[in-house]
């Protein structure tokens, strides 16, 4: 009976979870397979928000080892309640940026149009932008029981290897931002692909903006997992 009533408790709780955030445009956009539904296998959402279509063989390897596995079930609902607010929050405090709640975590695109900019050819963090990753600081630091892939991009513009190194500068830049300003530098890892993955056609103004982007991955940490699984079990 016990066992019963615990089940019929977690249904309501899930229940208004649901119900208090479907306002957060970021949750209402997901589905069932993208909040977690699917266990043990590679998130290629993510990896589709972060590199479009190429995603390759394999998760693209290292990335794919980064980002980590689905988790499903009771877990699963609970670490997604966790991530579901901290994606409201992100989306309240930083109103231009594309956020988005795949699998078990979120997705914040910045691109020239969207707070997070970079001069041309530059990737040193200027006033507008320190405004807009000071605002998402201090959500991370509201969410400690996370760790953050940061990921950079550019247009075609300029030569490979040019744009190779604009990208991992830029991405650095970020990371090395948020160090600066507070947060361990253990909950960063760092990935960039230059010209290589681009999402928009390069061939047209706009198309290029969006390309000059940085891609914000927020995931669970081994805590936050363990501490789902455990509250889980009981």
């Amino acid at each position: 009976m016990k066992t019963v009533q615990k089940k019929v408790i977690f249904v309501l709780f899930a229940t208004l979870i649901i119900m208090n955030l479907i306002k957060c445009k970021a949750v209402k956009n997901t589905n069932n397979k993208q909040r977690g539904a699917v266990i043990g296998t590679t998130s290629g959402a993510i990896l589709g928000a972060i590199i479009g279509n190429n995603i390759g063989k394999g998760g693209k390897g290292e990335l794919g080892a980064v980002i980590g596995g689905v988790i499903g079930g009771t877990a699963g609902v609970l670490i997604g309640n966790k991530m579901d607010k901290q994606a409201q929050k992100i989306e309240e405090e930083i109103p231009g940026a594309v956020v988005e709640r795949i699998d078990n975590g979120i997705v914040i695109t910045f691109d020239e149009n969207s707070g997070v900019n970079f001069a041309t050819n530059k990737y040193y963090i200027n006033t507008n932008s320190e405004n807009t990753l000071n605002r998402l600081a201090k959500v991370l630091k509201e969410y400690p029981d996370t760790k953050v892939l940061i990921v950079g991009h550019t247009d075609s513009s300029g030569s490979n290897q040019l744009n190779m190194d604009l990208s991992k500068n830029r991405a650095n830049s970020v990371t090395n931002y948020f160090v600066q300003n507070g947060l361990h530098y253990s909950r960063f890892s760092t990935k960039w692909y230059g010209e290589t993955q681009p999402k928009f056609d390069n061939s047209t103004a706009s198309g290029r903006a969006k390309n000059r982007r940085v891609n914000i991955v927020i995931l669970p940490n081994k805590k936050m997992i363990n501490d789902a699984e455990n509250q889980s079990k009981q």
